[in-house]
């Protein structure tokens, strides 16, 4: 309303100040000036005539004048022909005065004149000032209060107030207009609604499930500790049985023949050592992974009570070579070649997060390829950041020997729940790669990827 009331305010100022020249320029306007020179040779004329015995009643109606025959120049005729404005001229026919001419002029015609002018343009003034303050109500009424409602309307849809209303105007111009915006704020608050509920629901089954996976889980962690207690006990025994038989022996004859009977035994002391150890790499990988598993379904599971996509990343300081040990122990179970060792150095990593990318690119060239897996480890020097720095990385090379990505749907593989085309009979949820490509980008390194005789994947790592 506030640029209305200036609006007003400077229209009222204008007009009045219009009103006003109007009314100066009435008041100084002059009567038309007076023709001396004609009144004078109508004076001579009157004066021929006379002499010549012209009538008085003749000569003022061929003069169209006054004829006032009287020496009193205070006469109440005169004065009040004096008193209209007339023109008054003495008239002496023989030399000597003996009355006065007069002639009645326009001044009278012209104040009435001026005052009908006056009288319309103050009336004129009152309907232009009337109607054009009245337009500005209708206006603002009409037009510029529901533009203004409408644009605070959209200011509170902005901030994600969708629980206010839009008042209807009866007879708005933009009834229609404003119809639809509020059918769009009900659709949207009605969207939102959905949405809460679904991510609500979404939360809800992602905590159900990380639950249930950590009871198997726990199964898993207590079946390897079950065999590890198992080749235990039984290397316990075989070395027990050796130990009785060294003390229950005299010579070295005894010894040896000892040895010979039980050489059965000794070997499969010694195959059971070599199982036993193999065992425990298997098994101590499994317990590394079983809590990796653990830690990742607390942290969805603390993730639903927030956000899923905001786990916490902490990035910290390590040496390069853990990246190379994931990948050594990672050969006893996958088909995985290392072509060379990791340049040694400090990195910036999370230990947690790293650890899901290896296992999420693994896994899908397990999944997809079936092939064997290549890694390799270079050290990328001088590459320009964002505040233009150059920082160095170490790149991480993961390679198979499968078919590869569509080359139509290599820009779409790192988008969020997006899944091939040629893997729909796969397990998967299409999220993997997304993973892959935050949890690199918060570590302050880099991830890239194409095909070249099968798909490979550049991780890189940025060095301290």
């Amino acid at each position: 309303m506030g640029l209305i009331k200036k609006i007003f305010i400077i229209f009222t100022l204008v007009m009045l100040a219009g009103l006003t020249v109007f009314i100066i320029m009435i008041k100084k306007g002059k009567s038309a000036d007076v023709d001396v020179v004609k009144y004078y040779d109508s004076l001579y004329n009157i004066t021929e005539d006379y002499k010549n015995g012209l009538s008085e009643e003749d000569i003022e109606a061929k003069y169209d004048c006054n004829l006032i025959l009287s020496t009193d120049a205070l006469s109440q005729e005169i004065v009040d022909s004096i008193k209209k404005r007339a023109v008054v001229m003495e008239f002496a026919p023989e030399g000597e005065i003996i009355g006065r001419v007069t002639w009645d002029t326009e001044y009278k015609s012209e104040i009435s004149k001026d005052k009908k002018i006056m009288t319309y343009g103050i009336v004129l003034w009152f309907v232009i000032f009337i109607s054009v303050n009245l337009a500005i109500i209708l206006i603002y009424i009409f037009m510029i209060k529901p533009v203004k409602e409408l644009h605070v309307f959209s200011e509170e849809i902005a901030k994600g107030n969708l629980d206010i209303a839009l008042q209807r105007h009866k007879n708005n111009l933009f009834g229609n207009f404003t119809e639809s915006f509020d059918i769009m704020r009900e659709e949207l608050r009605a969207s939102k609604e959905r949405e809460i509920e679904a991510d609500k629901q979404k939360k809800e089954l992602v905590a159900e499930l990380s639950h249930d996976i950590k009871t198997p889980v726990a199964t898993i962690r207590t079946t390897c500790e079950v065999m590890m207690v198992k080749y235990q006990r039984k290397l316990d025994e075989l070395k027990n049985y050796i130990n009785s038989m060294s003390e229950n022996t005299d010579n070295g004859e005894n010894i040896s023949n000892d040895i010979k009977n039980n050489a059965g035994k000794i070997n499969d002391l010694v195959e059971l050592e070599k199982e036993r150890k193999d065992a425990l790499e298997k098994v101590n990988l499994i317990s590394e992974k079983v809590n990796v598993i653990e830690k990742i379904m607390s942290d969805i599971f603390d993730a639903t009570m927030d956000e899923l996509d905001h786990l916490e990343i902490n990035v910290r300081e390590e040496e390069s070579g853990i990246v190379e040990t994931y990948f050594r122990k990672m050969t006893t179970v996958k088909n995985i070649t290392i072509a060379n060792n990791i340049p040694e150095c400090l990195v910036y990593m999370d230990k947690l997060r790293l650890e899901q990318v290896f296992d999420n690119v693994i896994s899908n060239s397990v999944k997809y390829s079936g092939t064997e897996i290549n890694v390799s480890f270079d050290e990328i020097e001088g590459i320009a950041n964002e505040k233009g720095r150059k920082d160095s990385f170490i790149k991480i090379t993961i390679r198979d020997k499968g078919p590869g990505v569509p080359e139509d749907e290599l820009p779409l593989i790192t988008e969020k729940y997006y899944r091939g085309s040629d893997v729909k009979e796969k397990d998967g949820f299409g999220i993997g790669l997304y993973l892959v490509k935050v949890y690199m980008e918060k570590q302050g390194g880099g991830f890239e990827y194409y095909n070249d005789d099968g798909f490979v994947v550049e991780l890189y790592l940025k060095k301290v």
